[in-house]
């Protein structure tokens, strides 16, 4: 009987502290739930964001493309024009050459006819005798300057294609120059864009990785809380029926002391011989004590505003204030800065009912202060008690430390009344 009641008593002091920690994560269930279904949307974002970088860096390389062929082709043209370039050169020279030795022929018939004058023709005229041979010689003298005229005219004609040529030479090369020059700077631009996207894609493209590690994160997150919530909820429901059972054993044991004291009574009563019989005594059913019943230095309810604070120390959050940059996540406690190793003392008597590492808390303490109040100390460096002592208002439970993943040394306080959070500055005294 009294193995039956003690079961069912440990039963109802650990039940409210599961509850409690099964509302606590299904919490954080629901808030990882809704973390991946927002990284799943902003994934899609980003790659729609990709695709879009991916078609116009698509667009930017096939323009490339286009120009490095028309470079290509330009090129081409290039030694087809140094070619042309070349040959007009070399027939430039021949020009020149030619136009050097037009003058020096004309610079020696110049000579000549100066020597000679044109009073030649009359010293023929007046000392020729032979009429016949004489007109041989003007038609001779006639050649000559037929001949003198026509180098003339190639000489001109040689400096007009010379100029010409040379003309027709810088123009082409300059429209070349120009052309290249264009050319070069699309090539330029087009490069530097196509460098600014494919930064730009490979940015998205760690982002895109990022994402994706911190969604499977969150999805083995989910993933482990519906373990711990699978487990909470079936240690729940064995406990019920644990409970259920021995309140049963409990009451049949009842029934048949019950039965079994009756049956002395009548047998007591059968057997006496006197006129009035004795009254039976008035049975007293044993109390089942619960941690829901119990007080340890007075009712935790009649503390409100003048509980101590677990630790001295600068408050870091606040109860209800957003957690970091989610503001989807609330604080349901504080967060007291601390040195570390720094004595945890334990804002009002109770029972230990929690005592070990928990995901998200790091090493915690749950204090069970009777009627369905709880106080937690968590993110510690050591604990200082186990579950199921019983401690003093004042006495040190733990020490302050940064378990659980926390960037420096401090407390996480929290206050449960009947599973639901309540604000800690509430319960402390105000802090001059």
């Amino acid at each position: 009987m009294l193995r039956v009641l003690i079961a069912l008593a440990l039963t109802c002091l650990l039940q409210p502290v599961f509850a409690d920690e099964r509302t606590q994560t299904q919490q954080q269930l629901d808030a990882t739930r809704q973390d991946i279904a927002e990284l799943k949307k902003l994934l899609g974002k980003l790659q729609e964001e990709k695709s879009g970088v991916q078609k116009d860096l698509k667009g930017t390389e096939t323009e490339m493309g286009k120009l490095e062929k028309q470079v290509e082709a330009l090129q081409k043209e290039l030694k087809k024009s140094e070619s042309e370039l070349q040959r007009l050169d070399a027939e430039k020279k021949k020009l020149q050459s030619a136009r050097i030795e037009q003058q020096r022929l004309i610079a020696i018939q110049a000579r000549a006819a100066y020597q000679n004058g044109r009073q030649e023709y009359l010293k023929l005229l007046l000392n020729q005798q032979n009429p016949e041979k004489f007109a041989r010689t003007l038609t001779y003298y006639d050649y000559l300057s037929q001949a003198r005229l026509e180098q003339l005219k190639n000489f001109n004609e040689t400096l007009r294609q010379l100029a010409n040529v040379e003309k027709d030479i810088g123009l082409q090369q300059a429209q070349l120059l120009v052309q290249k020059s264009s050319l070069d700077t699309q090539r330029d631009e087009l490069d530097k864009v196509r460098k600014e996207r494919q930064q730009v894609l490979a940015k998205l493209n760690d982002d895109v990785k990022a994402r994706d590690q911190k969604l499977a994160a969150r999805e083995q997150d989910q993933a482990d809380l519906s373990k711990v919530l699978k487990t909470i909820e079936e240690t729940l429901a064995r406990q019920a029926r644990e409970a259920e059972e021995a309140r049963q054993k409990a009451l049949i044991a009842q029934q048949e002391a019950e039965k079994k004291r009756l049956r002395e009574a009548q047998a007591a009563a059968d057997a006496e011989t006197t006129d009035a019989p004795r009254k039976p005594a008035k049975s007293t059913p044993g109390a089942l004590v619960s941690s829901s019943g119990e007080t340890f230095g007075g009712p935790f309810a009649s503390s409100r505003g003048k509980l101590p604070w677990p630790v001295d120390g600068r408050l870091l959050a606040r109860f209800g204030e957003s957690r970091g940059d989610d503001a989807r996540t609330k604080w349901d406690g504080v967060m007291i800065s601390a040195s570390a190793g720094s004595q945890v003392h334990a804002v009002h008597g109770g029972r230990v009912v929690f005592a070990d590492w928990l995901r998200g808390a790091g090493l915690l303490v749950i204090l069970d202060h009777g009627n369905g109040f709880l106080s937690l100390y968590g993110h510690n460096q050591t604990l200082l008690k186990s579950a199921g002592d019983v401690v003093k208002a004042g006495e040190s439970i733990s020490t302050v430390g940064n378990s659980g993943g926390q960037d420096t040394p401090a407390l996480y306080f929290a206050i449960r009344q009947q599973g639901h959070p309540s604000d800690p500055a509430q319960w402390c005294r105000a802090q001059g």
